[in-house]
């Protein structure tokens, strides 16, 4: 098992910055592809990014890429979620997860993802 704790949400302007970590604990880290998805109220959760385990290979939703940076530190056992000109639409509970894999590949869908952390919320006021 691994356990994920995100942290560094808040309340930004629009436009501002806001850096998230997830800390994990339990298993080998870089064992991991670790993922960001974001729910807000009466919507469905849904993918933000995704880093494989070596960091070399990333991917975005479109609706943050350009502005949302993911990274990893597998000697820290943390992964990042550095965002950037924030919207009103990005404020949401926002998730880490943690799927194993076998290979340096990356899933975008929930359902691979077998470990959540609790969450953290980010809110964006215009």
């Amino acid at each position: 098992q691994v356990q994920l704790v995100e942290s560094g949400g808040g309340l930004v302007q629009a436009g501002g910055s806001l850096r998230l970590s997830c800390a994990a604990s339990g298993r080998t880290f870089s064992n991991y592809v670790m993922g960001w998805f974001r729910q807000a109220p009466g919507k469905e959760r849904e993918f933000v990014a995704v880093i494989t385990r070596s960091g070399r290979s990333t991917y975005y939703a479109d609706s943050v890429k350009g502005r949302f940076t993911i990274s990893r530190d597998n000697a820290k056992n943390t992964v990042y979620l550095q965002m950037s000109s924030l919207k009103p639409d990005d404020a949401a509970v926002y998730y880490c997860a943690a799927d194993w894999q076998p290979l340096d590949m990356y899933s975008t869908r929930i359902s691979d993802y077998s470990h959540w952390g609790q969450g953290t919320q980010v809110t964006v006021s215009s």
